[in-house]
């Protein structure tokens, strides 16, 4: 009897056992319902870029572009088999940057990061980002040391700093010209914001314009958030410059303009650089006081439609969904970098950030093949080099894309120099 009772327990202790395996490995298990909803759930991207405060609107307008790019990839399967579902943070200092990027990783279980309207609020989100080793797909923010930090989740598939300064000094021989002027007998004062996207800009304008010929007869900063830029605007008159050459965000950018025309400052030529091209500019300084001022920024919709194939559709869907035109450019440039990611995410089948960099190392796009006229290579700091901005000029309180001639539509060209004249 005794040796029945222990064959009965050997017995029962193995059903057991085999019994407690079944659940945790069989196809009932939770660890098993848990990837299969990881792998047939949402892709959810963290969106970094300013949804309340003074950048709110630059932000959300940002946010459109994505949204429309994530709602025409979701009508067609979405990526990776998977509905594309944009979550928000709401970051306008690094500050915020930080601790929103932390909420979207642990709280939202992001799979991947996009944006920014701000490139502060990048530098802090993307290595937050790298910390949890998620992805950081930049479409808009501009400040060249993102890419020259090689964080290995970073990849910028938008322009660069050095990108809207090189246009906008190449940008110099035409106006130059329009002056009557050699580019070797141009005098300019260079203008930027303070913080790392103004001054990576400014600092290589001065330089490439020097190296033009031109005279750069002084570089001035000022802080962004200024509420009077008087000192800032008497120091470059003072210089008495052929162009005033300046970078910044939307408030700074005119209160300089108001300052100027109350202080009587009236160059030749005026270039505004990253913004400026927008409906709220036009309110603030008027369609007389814009006259002839140019803009090196993001391109437009108004593209010529074989240089940015797809912008008349995507101009389209923009008026479909939002029953307005574009408030600013960004937007564009958003939709377009995330049809690229999704193109990459696809290809790579996985968001991790070596997998992604592995297939974004072997993009060949030519320019002029995305709706912005950007193309795709990108170079050792995966900063894509084939996405270069636009320049347009105020004609009649209207944004008229100008340079450079390809983008410009049959009988758009720049006209009004010397402003005033």
């Amino acid at each position: 009897m005794r040796r029945q009772a222990r064959w009965t327990v050997v017995l029962l202790s193995v059903l057991l056992a085999a019994v407690i395996a079944g659940v945790g490995c069989g196809p009932g298990s939770d660890d098993d319902d848990e990837a299969s909803a990881d792998e047939s759930g949402p892709l959810k991207i963290g969106v970094m870029n300013p949804f309340s405060g003074d950048f709110a609107f630059y932000g959300e307008e940002v946010f459109r572009g994505y949204e429309l790019a994530a709602e025409e990839a979701n009508a067609n399967g979405g990526v990776m088999d998977r509905q594309v579902e944009l979550v928000k943070g709401d970051a306008t200092t690094p500050e915020q940057g930080v601790s929103q990027a932390e909420r979207l990783a642990s709280s939202e279980e992001v799979d991947l990061f996009t944006g920014t309207y701000i490139s502060a609020v990048s530098e802090a989100a993307s290595e937050t980002a790298a910390r949890d080793g998620k992805l950081y797909w930049e479409t808009n923010a501009l400040a060249e040391d993102l890419t020259d930090r090689d964080l290995d989740n970073f990849i910028r598939v938008g322009p660069s700093a050095f990108g809207f300064a090189d246009v906008s000094v190449e940008a110099m021989g035409t106006v130059a010209e329009a002056l009557g002027k050699d580019i070797g007998d141009l005098s300019v004062w260079v203008e930027h914001e303070d913080s790392i996207y103004g001054t990576s800009i400014a600092e290589r304008q001065a330089e490439q314009l020097k190296k033009e010929g031109a005279e750069v007869v002084g570089v001035g900063a000022h802080d962004a958030a200024a509420s009077d830029v008087t000192d800032s605007v008497l120091r470059a008159k003072s210089a008495d410059p052929d162009v005033w050459l300046m970078t910044g965000y939307v408030p700074d950018g005119n209160l300089l303009l108001q300052t100027a025309r109350d202080q009587g400052f009236a160059p030749d030529a005026i270039m505004l650089t990253g913004t400026g091209d927008t409906k709220e500019t036009l309110d603030a300084i008027g369609a007389k006081g814009l006259e002839g001022v140019l803009v090196v920024s993001y391109p437009r919709p108004d593209v010529n439609p074989e240089y940015g194939p797809g912008a008349a559709e995507y101009l389209q869907a923009y008026v479909d969904k939002y029953g307005s035109q574009p408030r600013a450019p960004q937007s564009m440039t958003a939709y377009t970098g995330l049809k690229v990611l999704f193109q990459a995410l696809d290809e790579a089948g996985s968001a991790a950030p070596e997998d992604v960099r592995a297939v974004a190392e072997g993009m060949d796009e030519p320019e002029q093949s995305l709706p912005t006229g950007y193309g795709v290579d990108f170079d050792e700091h995966f900063q894509n080099t084939r996405a270069l901005p636009t320049v347009i000029q105020w004609q009649n309180g209207k944004q008229v894309t100008v340079l450079p001639e390809a983008a410009a539509e049959p009988g758009s060209e720049l006209q009004g120099l010397p402003l005033g004249g």
